[in-house]
């Protein structure tokens, strides 16, 4: 762990006993690491398996039908990454806040969770037309190429904390 530095919020946040635990107890930090990363799994899963819908594989499969299906099984995930990723963040968090991936992280998941509004609030409201159609229309397309590309560079951002 690097000297505290930055915000005292996130000196204070470290020292929490919290905080502390993760980065002592030998298997806590990598037990929760493990639920972030199956918790990314199960969310990046659920949302690739719809996007790659949204561009054209799959075309048999309702689109409304595996919104629903697969948005509850993102709201698993999230239940599962955004705790985790809070614990993780507490334990090393003037490190994290000074890292350049895991701002470019934050920054991706907002933008992914803005495409994915956008996309329920203008294509998807006419979905009822292109449901069980080969294409879905081109606002559609561009949503879920867009989403592809976030997620993808989330999980690399992710990935690329150890390193930067």
């Amino acid at each position: 762990m690097r000297p505290p530095g930055g915000p005292a919020w996130l000196a204070w946040l470290e020292h929490t006993p919290v905080a502390v635990a993760m980065r002592e107890w030998l298997w806590l930090y990598p037990a929760v690491e493990i639920v972030h990363i199956v918790g990314f799994v199960v969310l990046v899963g659920a949302v690739f398996a719809f996007d790659l819908r949204l561009l054209g594989l799959g075309a048999g499969l309702p689109v409304r039908g595996l919104a629903a299906h697969l948005l509850r099984w993102g709201r698993w995930g999230a239940l599962l990454i955004v705790p985790s990723g809070v614990l993780m963040f507490a334990a090393h968090a003037t490190e994290m806040a000074a890292n350049p991936a895991f701002r470019l992280k934050l920054a991706l998941m907002a933008a992914a969770l803005v495409n994915a509004a956008v996309f329920h609030r203008v294509p998807f409201r006419s979905v009822a037309v292109w449901d069980t159609g080969p294409r879905a229309p081109v606002a559609a397309r561009l949503a879920g190429a867009l989403s592809l590309l976030l997620w993808t560079g989330v999980i690399a951002c992710g990935r690329l904390l150890a390193y930067l």
